[in-house]
């Protein structure tokens, strides 16, 4: 079927609904609109998030933190349901200026640290607690070399490819062609890496790992966009063999669980304030509890 030709117009204007299944949150302008304070715990860190692959990028980290015995990195874990527009809140404004999850307040000092875009709240907590990340100069590089690569590389795969294969009121050949082309590529660059370490940045486990494995090993996994056999990801082998080690850690399985309101209700906790919310809380027990059971 030929896509119809389609001629930009002198000035763009915002005149219609564009953005698919995400068009009711999409809007070419920034700020808050309406006033909401964002709640507050007993926790040094404040987390605003929700349980997509960046908000997991730091809900793992923290987990990893205190599976180490960092103490300081407990944490409130609070929803915010990007869909119902929680992000557009004045509390949250205040916290990202960007309107995007996740946010971190990080309340440890004097003063409140606002910390936002995951990359950076992956540096700031593996700074702080001198952990996951490299201090050697050439390894500590590396690391956040593929950190990087990572944040510019994820638009491509959630913003391209996502958006327009798994979400598009339409299905544009020419648009999944081109981003079905640069997440290939992507995780060729990967899986000639892996095949050379163990890890991203070397023998060792690092926020490069923490921060790609939610969106590539989350892919490779079957785990989001069912692209899967779209994109043969079977493939790539390396690949495969990082993210299933990855996934057998306790602390990624629990925090992927951290701020997640879909799939099995036994993988849900929609909010996390200590830690013996995983036993408690999750959306299993909550319906047994419900039903006397």
């Amino acid at each position: 079927m030929t896509e119809a030709a389609y001629t930009p117009p002198p000035v763009w204007t915002w005149d219609k609904a564009s953005g698919g299944r995400f068009a009711n949150i999409n809007r070419p302008i920034a700020g808050a609109t309406h006033d909401k304070d964002l709640p507050v715990g007993n926790h040094p860190l404040q987390l605003y998030s929700l349980a997509t692959p960046n908000g997991q990028k730091v809900t793992i980290l923290l987990e990893e933190l205190l599976a180490l015995g960092h103490a300081g990195a407990e944490y409130d874990a609070w929803l915010i349901r990007i869909n119902e527009g929680d992000q557009f809140g004045s509390g949250f404004v205040a916290v990202n200026p960007n309107s995007k999850i996740p946010a971190l307040l990080d309340r440890s000092g004097a003063t409140p640290i606002r910390v936002f875009e995951s990359g950076a709240i992956l540096v700031h907590l593996a700074e702080k607690f001198g952990a996951f990340l490299p201090t050697e100069p050439a390894a500590r590089a590396e690391c956040l070399s593929w950190l990087f690569w990572q944040m510019g590389s994820a638009p491509y795969l959630g913003g391209g490819f996502g958006h327009f294969y798994a979400y598009a009121p339409t299905k544009i050949e020419y648009a999944i062609d081109r981003f079905a082309m640069e997440v290939k590529r992507e995780l060729d660059v990967l899986d000639r890496r892996l095949a050379e370490t163990e890890y991203l940045a070397g023998d060792d486990y690092t926020v490069a790992d923490i921060a790609v494995w939610p969106w590539y090993g989350s892919l490779v996994r079957g785990q989001i966009y069912d692209a899967g056999e779209f994109l043969q990801v079977q493939d790539y082998t390396h690949v495969q063999r990082w993210a299933a080690t990855i996934a057998e850690r306790p602390a990624v399985q629990r925090g992927r669980m951290v701020n997640r309101v879909m799939g099995d209700p036994a993988s849900q906790l929609h909010e996390r304030h200590d830690a013996s919310d995983f036993e408690t809380r999750t959306q299993d027990k909550l319906a047994v509890a419900g039903t006397g059971g």
